[in-house]
């Protein structure tokens, strides 16, 4: 090898302010190693400011924010990862101000890391800078340990010289390529391809992977039986550069290439849902009896809604506690009912729900594969203010039964349900969702692509929204009228059986959009006799939700866990459960059924307490709707009796048997179908 000249140097940058340490102390051993190639770790001080190492352009950003890529003008790769096994933090700690494509140089900030949130999870804070490509570039590196400010000189590459370049590529090429090449195979695999194939063997086969996904090393198996792994086998695999097994992780450690490996292994995997793989996705086996197809598909179901509310359980969790806040201020007579302060924060806290089918529709279609404007605009359409309006026309009504069919379309009855409780009603709009990612593959074939952009999503808003008002609207208002026969039936008959079983399924109702079917029942009750029994029912049911992810909350040890638990909790307590349900409960299945348990117990025991409600604030923000304008009575403290028995059963049923740590490992999830690449919506 040639000496290196002088101007092949590269200076490295200290990422954080820190303490620099030999890379070889880093705590993770594939870095430790230096498999994934040279470099150095940096201990953070208490600054989680980042700035690049070196100046260079940014080639990869991870979608968790925990890795970031550089390439130099001299052809140096290097890689700056942000913590020990900190992909498992989904991005919580991460906040980075840069994207793939950006020139940066030494020392420029590119975002913060939040260390409290890394260390609470009990994970390593360690920045590791690591040369990617030393093999091919990298002659020596020197480097300076000890203390150091974030963009000071930490070390020097001293790159290869062209030659020696040349040859070390050719060098690393045919080592990588031995094993794939030497003409020994039998399958006619080469490259990836292979060392893929002989992943898949090593690991027990195609049968014994559940879902896969990969960071920026590593391709990450959930396999269904780790004994059947061979795990020295995989290891000497030529492309492999270790296994690591973590939080139920059979992880395989390749490098640089891991993309490309990845790749491989999904081409080779079936139903492998090839596509943005960010998540994990399970393989399930299809049903062969109807009990398992009837369980299969009421589990897809939930996975598709809990899916669609999980990107908005934030926006509905904060509207929730501003609505909880604006109850205060007028049972406390801060502000009055009739005021333009109480309008302008009844807009901030009520308009997320009131367009709620828009923001869905768009959030559902991004699940299921469809164009999210053209739903979130079917969304619109049953929001619409001359819509609304028109559900309130009490001329030349039709009445089938319960269901009043109070509009036409081209002569065609269409029943409406009053109060815009379209708007407030979500499962409509993922059924137009589902439409929609069925219309469009369709729609691609036939129609010619010069016409496609704006015939296609006129025609998809046009028949998807009379589908939704003609077919599935009127079904779930349907189902809802047949809900309050029965709960009327029920409150008829006994008031603490209602409260019995009112408080352990009305959260199922939730799920659905089919509670509305409860509320002309409570609005009835409060007009006449000017009290409602039954919504106090209700109020237990919303603090038993709260007290299961408030359980969530104190026990988990994911912050991002946390950090939607804490303020789905207030939310709940505040007479807002979505955030909660979706985003906690329902996902991880065994809360919702423990947090309903605990609303079935305070449920009974309004029954039986004879607890009345003179208002329709409820839960923990609502006490005053408890006070009796006659004078303080039973109902008062029958409120509190039931409303901590149901938070503590809850409570407890869901810390001590509602979950595991695991659980949140394997969530429900849903598989996002990639319809091909879409044109572009005419704008």
């Amino acid at each position: 090898m040639s000496k290196p000249e002088q101007d092949h140097v590269v200076p490295v940058s200290a990422p954080m302010a820190g303490t620099v340490i030999d890379l070889t102390d880093v705590p993770d051993p594939v870095f430790s190693s230096k498999a994934v190639g040279d470099g150095l770790g940096l201990e953070p001080a208490d600054d989680g400011a980042i700035v690049s190492p070196v100046d260079a352009t940014v080639t990869m950003v991870a979608g968790t924010g925990h890795a970031i890529g550089f390439k130099s003008e001299s052809g140096l790769e290097v890689l700056l990862h942000l913590g020990v096994d900190t992909v498992e933090l989904e991005g919580a700690p991460f906040d980075l101000s840069i994207k793939v494509g950006d020139a940066v140089k030494a020392g420029q900030p590119l975002g913060t890391m939040d260390l409290e949130t890394v260390r609470a999870a009990g994970k390593a804070t360690t920045a590791i800078v690591v040369l990617t490509n030393t093999i091919t570039h990298l002659a020596n590196l020197n480097i300076t340990t000890g203390r150091t400010d974030a963009g000071a000189v930490i070390a020097t590459a001293s790159l290869k010289v062209e030659g020696d370049a040349a040859v070390s590529a050719d060098a690393a090429s045919t080592e990588v390529d031995a094993g794939a090449t030497d003409g020994a195979r039998t399958d006619g695999l080469a490259g990836f391809d292979a060392t893929a194939a002989d992943i898949i063997t090593g690991i027990g086969g195609p049968d014994n992977v559940r879902s896969v996904l990969h960071c920026i090393t590593r391709v990450r198996f959930y396999l269904k039986d780790e004994s059947l792994a061979d795990d020295e086998a995989v290891a000497d695999l030529d492309g492999v550069i270790d296994v690591v097994k973590s939080g139920g992780q059979y992880q395989v450690v390749i490098g640089p290439d891991v993309v490309d490996v990845y790749d491989a292994v999904v081409a080779q995997l079936p139903n492998s849902g090839a596509g943005d793989q960010v998540a994990d996705v399970e393989v399930v086996e299809r049903p062969t009896t109807l009990w398992g197809w009837v369980k299969f598909g009421f589990s897809s179901l939930i996975g598709v809604i809990t899916g669609s509310m999980i990107p908005v359980v934030g926006m509905l969790a904060a509207s929730g506690i501003l609505k909880g806040l604006l109850a205060l201020l007028v049972q406390f007579k801060v502000v009055t009912e009739a005021s333009n302060t109480f309008h302008f924060i009844d807009a901030m806290s009520s308009s997320m729900f009131f367009f709620l089918p828009i923001i869905v529709g768009f959030t559902a279609a991004k699940r299921l594969g469809a164009d999210p404007i053209v739903v979130a605009i079917v969304g619109g359409v049953l929001c619409y203010p001359s819509v609304v309006d028109m559900s309130k026309n009490t001329d030349d009504v039709i009445t089938v039964g319960r269901t009043v069919f109070n509009a036409d379309f081209f002569g065609i009855p269409v029943s409406l349900p009053a109060g815009n409780a379209y708007a407030y009603s979500i499962f409509p709009i993922i059924v137009g969702a589902w439409l929609a990612s069925k219309i469009e593959p369709w729609l691609k074939k036939v129609l010619p692509a010069v016409i496609r952009p704006i015939f296609g999503p006129l025609i998809e808003i046009f028949v998807v929204s009379a589908l939704i008002l003609l077919v599935f609207g009127p079904i779930v208002m349907l189902v809802s009228g047949g809900i309050a026969t029965v709960i009327n039936a029920v409150l008829g008959f006994n008031y603490t059986l209602a409260g019995l079983l009112i408080g352990g399924f009305y959260q199922c109702l939730v799920i659905f959009g089919l509670h509305w079917a409860v509320i002309p029942i409570i609005s009835q009750q409060i007009a006449d006799p000017g009290y409602s029994p039954l919504n106090a029912i209700v109020s237990a049911t919303m603090i038993a939700q709260g007290g299961g992810a408030l359980a969530i909350w104190l026990k988990v040890r994911s912050a991002k866990i946390k950090r939607m638990a804490g303020p789905a909790t207030i939310s709940a307590f505040c007479g807002v459960t979505e955030p909660a349900m979706y985003g906690l409960n329902l996902k991880y299945g065994r809360v919702f059924i423990t947090a309903s348990i605990g609303g079935a117990v305070g449920g009974l025991l309004t029954g039986l307490l004879k607890v009345n409600m003179w208002g329709f604030t409820g839960a923990f923000v609502g006490f005053p709707s408890f006070v009796n304008p006659k004078g303080i009575d039973g109902s008062f403290t029958g409120f509190w009796i039931a409303s901590l028995a149901a938070l503590a059963v809850s409570f407890a049923c869901t810390y001590f048997f509602g979950f595991k740590e695991s659980d949140f490992e394997t969530g429900r999830t849903v598989e996002k179908v990639r319809l091909g690449n879409r044109e572009p919506v005419a704008k």
